[in-house]
């Protein structure tokens, strides 16, 4: 007997976090990718307990980067297709504009333990820094809400 592909729906929201000392920059995260690469993104993870997007956002962020920040403005999704071993899954990433209100970049408080670096990133450079195409669009979206 054949087993069949799992089809599996996962969902994730994070956002740019404006810094509250230079709004000229926003917080990355860099994780090491499955070819062992850094890869420099945007904070962001699974909702968890019923938490509402913006709640997971939240939580994320300062996660994965130790600033506390507050939602400013939906920025969109982005959804697209993958596969690990049988499974297929599907994805949409909830991605919202925040601002810094507490706390200091600080990588090292990430529970599951992915990221391995946290820095600020001149808006200017996002589009250099950023390793995901759908990514790049959301900054660009971000970028045209600041200015």
């Amino acid at each position: 007997m054949k087993l069949g592909r799992q089809n599996v729906r996962e969902v994730s929201a994070g956002g740019l976090v404006i810094s509250m000392s230079n709004p000229s920059q926003v917080a990355l995260i860099a994780h090491k990718n499955r070819g062992g690469r850094t890869d420099w993104c945007i904070p962001k993870g699974h909702p968890e307990n019923n938490e509402t997007l913006e709640q997971a956002a939240i939580r994320e962020v300062f996660e994965e980067t130790g600033i506390e920040a507050k939602i400013i403005k939906r920025l969109g999704s982005i959804s697209y297709r993958f596969k690990v071993g049988n499974k297929r899954i599907s994805k949409t990433v909830h991605h919202f504009l925040m601002k810094q209100v507490a706390g200091e970049l600080d990588p090292n408080n990430d529970p599951a333990g992915e990221v391995v670096d946290a820095k600020w990133v001149d808006l200017a450079a996002l589009q250099d820094m950023l390793a995901h195409e759908n990514e790049r669009r959301m900054a660009q979206v971000a970028l045209e809400m600041i200015e």
